[in-house]
């Protein structure tokens, strides 16, 4: 498998869940009126919640797996990335504070006007972070990836994404 082009491809997925789900955050009901208004905001409400909590789902777990599979057997292969590896951990660490406070927003989000706004400004912090860790994370491991050999399920190294 081109465990490189795996990675490409689950950051691909992942950058285009974010996108989904801002483009639910920045909904506008601009010309509906009366219950119509309220009806529509509710759903598009219950959208952002549903988006939002899949694509933390789904960065958590890609994480997960690399921290667990996927870097643990890149370091006894290549015993110089220690470094880098610590580095890309720290990320994750990060990354996922960042999601924990976003979910705990969306566990609070009960109007949705304001709630939207709030979510719209951890959705720029989380994918602010996520951009610049998968620039690095391609950079720093892309020819190890490339040459990487190893059998093993792409769901379980790279998370089922």
């Amino acid at each position: 498998m081109a465990w490189y082009d795996e990675m490409k491809a689950v950051h691909g997925r992942l950058r285009r869940a974010l996108e989904l789900v801002r483009e639910t955050a920045d909904h506008d009901d601009a010309g509906s009126t009366g219950d119509e208004t309220s009806t529509r905001r509710a759903v598009a409400h219950q959208e952002l919640l549903v988006h939002c909590r899949g694509f933390c789902t789904a960065l958590t777990r890609h994480h997960t797996s690399e921290d667990t599979t996927l870097f643990p057997e890149i370091g006894r292969r290549h015993p110089g990335l220690d470094a880098t590896l610590r580095a890309l951990r720290q990320d994750h660490s990060m990354i996922a504070y960042l999601v924990t406070d976003l979910e705990q927003t969306l566990d609070r989000a009960a109007d949705p006007a304001s709630s939207r706004a709030a979510i719209g400004r951890h959705l720029d912090g989380v994918g602010a972070i996520m951009e610049s860790h998968f620039r690095y994370e391609e950079r720093a491991l892309g020819d190890v990836l490339a040459a990487l050999d190893l059998v093993a399920d792409r769901d379980d190294v790279l998370g089922p994404i």
